[in-house]
C-alpha cells in the first residue's frame, strides 16, 4: 500500500498520513473502505505500533479516516462539493450582504469596498512570535477563561486607556469576541424591542444589523463632513426620548469623518439631562496618530460605554475586543455574556497580550498610520481626477465616503464590479432603510489596484450624458 523512505529527513508519521491521503485523493481508498488494523499496518511498513497510531490519530483529525469502535478505521464519506458559480453570483447586494457575503465572496480579489486591513498591513510578526513564546511555555490549555477575560490584557487596555485620557481600572475592562460581542451585549443590556434608539446615518452596519434583530427603532442621527448634524440629534432625542445612542464619533465608518470637541461637550451635556446612554464605538482608535478627545475621555465612563478592538490592527481572526464601563453596567454585560458564550478565548487573549507587550507593537502601529496616510492622500486625489465628490477628508482611517455625479446607483455599480472580481462598498448598506444612493465606501488600503480605477473610468465613460 504504502513505501516508507527511512533514509528522508520527512518524519515517519509525516509520510504515512502524506501517503494515505495521497491513496485517498486518488480514489485508490474509496470512501468508506477498511483500513489494515494498527496492528497489521505496523509489521507491514516496518514502524512501531505507536507511529500507525498517531498517523491514524493526525488522520481522523484531518477528516480523511473515521474510527469506528470496535470496528477499525474507514475512508469517511466526503460530503458533496458545491456547484461552482460565478462570483458575481456570490455577491448579492441586499441587507445582509455585509455580515455574511462580504466574508464568504473569497474570489472578489480587490476589496476595495472591505472593512479590514490587508493581511501584510496586520501585526503578522508580533504575533507569530506571541505564538512561539506560548508554546514554548508551560501553559494551561485546558479550562475556561475567566469571566471578564485575561487578567493580563485588561491591565493593557486599561493602560491605553489611560493614554487616552479615560481613568479607567483593569476591573472596568471586559474582553469581547471581537467588537461585535460588545455591541451585541450592550444593545441586549440597553434597548426592549420596539424601544427608540439613536444611531449615525450613514452608520456602521453591524450595529443596525443588531438592533434591527433586537426589534429596536432605528432614529437617525446624520453625519456631516464636521461631525453631526446637532440640530438633528437634539430633535430626535426630544422627539422619540431614546434610552441610547450608538455612535462612533471618530474615523467613523463610512465617512471617516471625526466630532470636534465642541459637539462631544454638547452630546454629553444633552445626554446627561435626558438621562441617554452613550455607547462609544472606537474601533479604530489605533489608526489614529491624533489626539482626538472622546466621549469616554468627557465623562470618565459615567454615561458612556467604550468599544475598542484588537481586530482592526493585530488580527481579526481572534476576534478581541473590550468593552469598558462603569462598573454595575459592566456586572451586567459579564453576565449576559456568560450566559451566551460563557467566557471568551483566553488563549486568543493572551496570545493578543503577548503582542501588545513584546516591544514591537508601537513601532508596527506607527508604520500602519503612515502607509494610510499616504494611500489616502493618493486615493483621495485619484478619486479627485476622476470627478468624485468626497464628503471628508482626513489624514488617517481606513475609509473615503464618495460619489460620482454620472454614478447614481452605487448598488447596481457594486453588481457590475463583482462581475469583474472587484469588491465595492455600495451606499445603502450604511442606511437605516435601503435607498437608491450614489456613495460609495473606499477602503484606501484596498483602492490602489489599478484594475480598480479602469473598471471606474470605464463606468464614468458609459454613463456620461452624450
Amino acid at each position: 500500500m504504502l513505501r516508507l523512505d527511512t533514509e528522508s529527513a520527512v518524519p515517519l508519521v509525516v509520510q504515512i498520513v502524506d501517503g494515505l491521503q495521497s491513496l485517498v485523493a486518488a480514489g485508490t481508498l474509496a470512501p468508506g473502505a477498511r483500513l489494515p488494523s494498527i496492528r497489521q499496518l505496523a509489521p507491514t511498513l516496518g514502524v512501531s505500533v505507536f507511529t500507525v497510531v498517531e498517523a491514524y490519530d493526525r488522520l481522523v483529525a484531518l477528516g480523511t479516516l473515521q474510527s469506528r469502535p470496535h470496528a477499525g478505521f474507514f475512508v469517511r464519506q466526503r460530503s458533496a462539493v458545491p456547484a461552482p458559480h460565478d462570483a458575481a453570483q456570490a455577491v448579492q447586494f441586499d441587507a445582509q450582504w455585509y455580515l455574511r457575503q462580504i466574508f464568504e465572496s473569497r474570489t472578489l480579489a480587490i476589496k476595495a469596498g472591505c472593512g479590514w486591513l490587508p493581511q501584510d498591513w496586520l501585526f503578522d510578526d508580533g504575533l507569530r512570535r506571541a505564538f512561539r513564546q506560548l508554546a514554548s511555555e508551560d501553559a494551561d490549555l485546558g479550562g475556561y477563561g475567566h469571566p471578564f477575560g485575561h487578567p493580563g490584557l485588561r491591565g493593557v487596555v486599561a493602560d491605553q486607556l489611560r493614554e487616552r485620557q479615560v481613568s479607567a481600572s483593569a476591573d472596568q475592562v471586559l474582553l469581547t469576541q471581537g467588537s461585535s460581542q460588545a455591541l451585541d451585549l450592550l444593545a441586549r443590556q440597553l434597548v426592549q424591542p420596539g424601544e427608540a434608539v439613536l444611531v449615525d446615518e450613514p452608520g456602521y452596519p453591524n450595529v443596525l444589523y443588531i438592533l434591527r434583530f433586537l426589534g429596536a427603532r432605528l432614529i437617525p442621527v446624520p453625519r456631516t463632513a464636521e461631525g453631526y448634524d446637532m440640530a438633528a440629534f437634539e430633535a430626535a432625542l426630544a422627539e422619540h426620548k431614546p434610552r441610547a445612542i450608538f455612535t462612533q464619533p471618530r474615523l467613523q465608518s463610512p465617512t471617516n469623518s471625526v466630532a470636534p470637541l465642541r459637539q462631544l461637550l454638547r452630546m454629553l451635556q444633552v445626554a446627561e439631562q435626558a438621562n441617554l446612554t452613550i455607547v462609544e464605538n472606537d474601533i479604530y482608535a489605533d489608526l489614529d496618530p491624533g489626539l482626538h478627545p472622546t466621549l469616554a475621555s468627557l465623562d470618565q465612563l459615567q454615561r458612556v460605554a467604550y468599544l475598542g478592538s484588537f481586530s482592526k490592527t493585530i488580527s481579526p481572526n481572534l476576534r478581541v475586543g473590550y468593552v469598558a464601563a462603569r462598573s454595575d453596567l459592566l456586572e451586567q454585560l459579564a453576565l449576559r455574556k456568560m450566559v451566551s458564550g460563557l467566557t471568551s478565548s483566553d488563549l486568543n487573549e493572551r496570545l493578543i497580550h503577548r503582542a501588545l507587550t513584546e516591544g514591537r507593537w508601537r513601532k508596527h502601529l506607527s508604520a500602519v498610520r503612515e502607509r494610510l496616510a499616504g494611500a489616502q492622500q493618493r486615493v483621495a486625489a485619484r478619486l479627485r481626477a476622476l470627478g468624485f465628490e468626497l464628503f471628508s477628508e482626513q489624514s488617517a482611517g481606513l475609509y473615503l465616503w464618495a460619489r460620482h455625479p454620472d454614478l447614481a446607483d452605487s448598488a447596481h455599480l457594486s453588481s457590475q464590479a463583482a462581475e469583474r472580481g472587484i469588491m465595492l462598498g455600495p451606499g445603502h448598506l450604511f442606511y437605516i432603510e435601503p435607498r437608491q444612493t450614489g456613495w460609495l465606501r473606499f477602503n484606501v488600503a484596498f483602492s490602489e489596484d489599478e484594475a480598480l480605477w479602469a473598471f471606474l473610468e470605464t463606468a464614468i465613460r458609459e454613463q456620461a450624458p452624450d
